[in-house]
């Protein structure tokens, strides 16, 4: 089996972001300080579901499909890539700027991980993985470490966690609707 995983290592390459704690989604444990994420959801069995819910993650079909607009400078995931996904409608809309951090194309596992960049209104970082379990099982994981990061975020409180783990279920759903398409 070839495993094939990419990272940004270098100090310049991770200038950008607005955390510290570059790829810690991928090496774990997730840094002190910041709200976690663990989400997984059963999407299918088998090599072809497999296929089809890990291009969709790393093509932004997962994302675009989510009810999210989404502006990426790569049609598929690629360490560097810069990302702009907008959230909301109208004057509520909310663009929040990420930069692919590392990828994973890998027999059993696919997916990427964004972290934030200045602007965006949370600090951290979110990875995206589809794998295939040894009983055949897919499963889609959302792992994610974050704090606010501008003013009305940290005036929702509370509240940003419930609507992140309700967006990682939204996501969940639609990849499975996706995978079975």
């Amino acid at each position: 089996m070839t495993r094939l995983i990419r990272s940004l290592s270098t100090p310049a390459a991770t200038s950008g972001f607005s955390y510290p704690d570059v790829g810690a989604t991928r090496t774990r444990p997730l840094p002190a300080g910041y709200h976690h994420l663990h989400h997984e959801a059963l999407i299918g069995h088998g090599p072809h579901v497999l296929a089809s819910a890990g291009a969709a993650v790393t093509t932004w079909a997962m994302h675009r499909r989510s009810g999210v607009r989404v502006r990426a400078g790569s049609a598929r995931a690629e360490p560097g890539t810069r990302v702009d996904i907008a959230l909301g409608a109208g004057p509520l809309m909310i663009g929040v700027p990420c930069e692919v951090v590392w990828t994973a194309y890998e027999e059993d596992r696919i997916g990427f991980a964004y972290g934030t960049l200045h602007g965006h209104p949370e600090i951290g970082e979110e990875s995206f993985v589809v794998d295939r379990r040894p009983d055949g099982s897919v499963w889609f994981t959302v792992t994610a470490f974050s704090r606010p990061g501008r003013w009305y975020t940290r005036a929702a409180g509370p509240v940003v966690p419930v609507l992140q783990r309700a967006y990682a279920r939204h996501l969940g759903r639609t990849l499975r609707k996706i995978a079975a398409a």
